[in-house]
């Protein structure tokens, strides 16, 4: 899977930018504030219609636009897609598919893969619950796209439910109340049980590949291990902690046994037995909203125990695990994701440098590289077998412009 037009208009810095990218490595070299991770975010906004940066699009519109718009021609082995997004911050976003007729945005989830490594991916170690909850509605959105308009479902019922709780609480509960609780129960129920059992069938699948890459990453003879902790079997509090370090000793969540619909029973019943603590606090308490995932070295939580090279190693393994979980889904020629690699190096050490690079570029893999998006502020940051294609990114008028390495704006000119 390869891009080879890429083209933004009132995207966050750029006016207007093109750039033609080619098959392997691409690195885009530049000084920080120039639009190099713009490039990258606008890669992997199409993807997954969603930044790594922010969790609004209001940022991603050039100011004084009133939109941004994201065009690129895709290819899958020998199949070619032209995709274009519309941001409409406060509206509705739009795509068009081979330039036809505007669809709703997530109509093209699917058509692009990718998986994204940037500095920000330290918080899906030290981050909050929401940070690891995204990680794995990411992957499994791209794994079956269906899965966003789920999603979108019940980020909906839960707005209403909580909308609802609250007018319980300043109004008194009454029967009508009652009867309006009892739909939104359902609902809940339903679109949040599809929810969890697609994060519990991604994260079984990425428990073996976590561990296999962070091994290979930092060479160490400890475990990672990775268990979702949810807000029906017990594992979690009502605050969304945990209730204890312990629970790393075994990965498999007892949920991972269970189909969609006990799932729906069990989310089902939790929200009967916590409705007299949810019109107290006018907040639904149980769902997958409320839920995490527990990252741990053999039985030690990587959160607040691993030392800074140990957690980069486990932020690292998981996105190399999302990789290696998306090739398994789909192993034919031309499908692998497109592999972004966002100012990462800079954060590594020498040997985790060297290592991530031989990975990206598939040293010890059966299958030849993908595409490869790098950006870094510094050439010897990047190693020198990624630096096939390179291009500077460099500002001029406040306007950045992309021109190919070792020329000046000048000279491109």
């Amino acid at each position: 899977m390869r891009l080879s037009q890429l083209t933004l208009q009132d995207y966050r810095s750029y006016a207007q930018a093109q750039l033609a990218l080619e098959p392997g490595p691409n690195v885009l070299l530049g000084f920080n504030g120039v639009g190099k991770t713009n490039i990258a975010e606008a890669v992997g906004y199409l993807s997954s219609l969603s930044s790594h940066r922010v969790t609004n699009d209001a940022p991603l519109v050039r100011h004084g636009a009133e939109q941004a718009i994201i065009r690129a021609q895709a290819h899958r082995g020998t199949q070619a897609a032209f995709l274009e997004v519309e941001i409409n911050p406060g509206r509705s976003n739009r795509a068009r598919i081979n330039r036809g007729s505007p669809v709703r945005a997530t109509e093209i989830l699917g058509i692009l893969r990718t998986v994204l490594f940037a500095p920000e991916d330290l918080e899906l170690i030290k981050g909050s619950p929401q940070v690891r909850r995204r990680l794995l509605d990411t992957l499994a959105v791209q794994l079956q796209p269906a899965l966003g308009r789920v999603r979108q479902d019940y980020e909906k019922v839960l707005r209403q439910r909580n909308a609802l709780l609250k007018s319980i609480r300043h109004e008194g509960f009454t029967s009508t109340h009652e009867s309006t609780l009892a739909v939104w129960d359902m609902q809940l129920a339903d679109t949040g049980a599809r929810l969890l059992r697609a994060r519990l069938q991604v994260l079984s699948a990425l428990r073996p590949h976590v561990s296999a890459a962070y091994h290979e990453l930092s060479q160490s003879v400890r475990t990672a291990r990775v268990r979702y902790l949810s807000s029906l079997d017990g594992t979690l509090s009502e605050d969304e902690e945990p209730q204890t370090a312990s629970a790393a000793a075994e990965d498999l969540s007892p949920l991972e046994l269970a189909d969609t619909a006990q799932l729906s029973e069990q989310l089902h019943a939790a929200l009967q037995q916590t409705r007299k603590r949810e019109r107290e606090r006018a907040i639904t308490l149980v769902g997958p909203h409320r839920d995490d995932v527990l990252l741990s070295l053999d039985t030690t939580p990587v959160k607040g125990y691993a030392s800074h090279g140990e957690t980069w190693s486990f932020a690292l393994a998981l996105r190399l695990a999302a990789y290696r979980v998306m090739i398994e889904d789909d192993p034919s020629d031309g499908a692998q994701p497109i592999l972004i690699l966002d100012d990462v190096f800079a954060e590594l050490d020498a040997r985790r440098r060297r290592r991530l690079a031989e990975l990206a570029a598939g040293e010890g893999s059966d299958s030849a590289p993908g595409q490869l998006i790098i950006t870094a502020a510094v050439d010897d940051d990047v190693p020198q077998q990624l630096l096939a294609n390179a291009y500077r990114v460099e500002s001029q008028d406040q306007l950045s412009t992309v021109t190919p390495f070792g020329a000046s704006v000048q000279e491109q000119a």
